[in-house]
């Protein structure tokens, strides 16, 4: 089965798939078995846009001591969602202190994005989640958005309606 969702439409008795999706449903559904429907609400793509014009803007606003780590927006964003708290984890004890500083080196070319880090004889590795749109819903989008901001904001030495205001402007 898909991992995009399916969209339906209430009918007043049912819910009845667009037909784009029958062929799908008819594959992957069961004639009376029961299904949970679970209502995703659609974002904004006006709130998507302001969104990532502040990352843009607070990256070309990065104090020179950060401007060389952060090479592009991206890098920033995914930091920031690391940072804000938006990410898995993964943790891997190795046998030695040498041993942990060896698989770090290992792992870090894998993914430009994660942050590696090693503290005696242990490497974590932080990815940050996905934000799109079949990943994360309106809500969970719109906190990690001001989380993101409110980090991005403090690593810029400003307040984040500053950033967000600043942005407004440019749009």
């Amino acid at each position: 089965m898909s991992t995009a969702p399916i969209v339906f439409q209430w009918s007043g008795d049912a819910m009845v798939p667009h037909h784009r999706f029958q062929r799908e449903c008819d594959a992957s559904f069961v004639v009376g078995e029961s299904y949970r429907l679970a209502v995703q609400e659609h974002r904004s793509q006006a709130n998507h846009n302001h969104y990532f014009a502040a990352i843009n803007e607070a990256w070309m606003n990065l104090p020179e001591v950060l401007a060389e780590r952060f090479p592009t927006s991206e890098h920033l964003r995914k930091y920031a969602l690391i940072k804000a708290g938006y990410r898995d984890e993964r943790t891997f004890p190795c046998a030695s202190k040498a041993e942990a500083q060896r698989l770090a080196a290992f792992i870090r070319p894998m993914d430009d994005f994660a942050i590696v880090t090693t503290a005696e004889a242990v490497v974590t590795v932080w990815t940050a989640k996905s934000q799109s749109k079949a990943a994360m819903g309106k809500q969970v989008f719109q906190e990690s958005k001001n989380k993101v901001l409110d980090v991005l904001a403090e690593m810029i030495g400003i307040q984040p309606e500053t950033l967000t205001r600043n942005v407004g402007r440019a749009a």
